[in-house]
């Protein structure tokens, strides 16, 4: 397959992917923004004032980035989970499969549907958050490049789980026993200078903790864990992700009848 066919069959794929978000945006676009908006209610400005300042910023400062990440984080793997699973449950994604496309096009182009998804609801939560506070950016390239790596992370999380998953219960599981625990004990609401050391240990284990606190760095100029790192970590997660998707899409029998 020649590469303009390639990049065919890649923007097919991905015009496809945002059609289908776009189509029905009261549900993939407006829910983010109402739960969002309740969050920086309830959370931010009843509950803010009594809490005051977290690390030296009001908490509404604090808490911004947390939920703006964590909406880029449900959007993009909700989006590539739902897709790909709705193909191979329709068994359309047979005809795909067995079409000249190369797996790694067809994947990219999964991921990037995901992507576009997740900082399009990032965008929407930024949006909202204005009504609240004033945004102080201390680093444009930190937020991009985060927003991009965690929305790819979790676009490949949700294609291997769709891979997996044999029924519509199978999506549920991993975001609501996996994926919420870890996306609300990581840092979100709080900082882990708050906890006794050895829960400040046990939260480090979390790799959500990393993201958020590498993206309200972007934000603050504050993190309570090492930017470097972080950046290793998440990239590690990708190339791991990225070639067990890879995989399983060329040798899973699940996908073919």
């Amino acid at each position: 397959m020649n590469p303009f066919a390639m990049l065919i069959a890649f923007t097919t794929i991905l015009i496809k992917e945002v059609t289908r978000f776009t189509r029905i945006w009261q549900q993939t676009l407006v829910p983010p923004a109402i739960s969002t908006l309740l969050y920086f209610v309830i959370f931010g400005s009843l509950i803010g004032d009594r809490i005051g300042q977290m690390d030296g910023f009001d908490y509404m400062d604090f808490l911004v980035p947390g939920l703006i990440l964590m909406s880029v984080i449900n959007a993009s793997y909700q989006n590539v989970v739902s897709s790909f699973f709705g193909a191979k449950w329709g068994k359309s994604i047979e005809e795909l499969l067995v079409s000249p496309t190369p797996n790694l096009i067809i994947l990219l182009a999964y991921i990037s549907g995901g992507v576009t998804r997740g900082i399009l609801v990032g965008l929407i939560v930024t949006g909202i958050s204005l009504i609240f506070t004033d945004l102080n950016v201390f680093s444009v390239w930190v937020l991009g490049s985060v927003v991009i790596l965690t929305a790819v992370l979790f676009s490949l999380g949700g294609f291997v789980n769709a891979i997996f998953a044999k029924t519509f219960d199978d999506v549920a599981i991993v975001p609501t026993f996996v994926l919420l625990p870890l996306t609300y004990l990581g840092g979100v609401f709080y900082s882990i200078h708050l906890l006794s050391d050895f829960w400040q240990n046990i939260s480090k284990a979390n790799p959500i903790l990393y993201m958020v606190n590498t993206f309200r760095y972007g934000f603050l100029g504050i993190s309570d864990v090492s930017i470097g790192f972080s950046y290793l970590m998440i990239c590690g997660f990708i190339a791991v992700f990225f070639v067990i998707s890879l995989y399983l899409l060329s040798h899973s029998r699940g996908l073919r009848a």
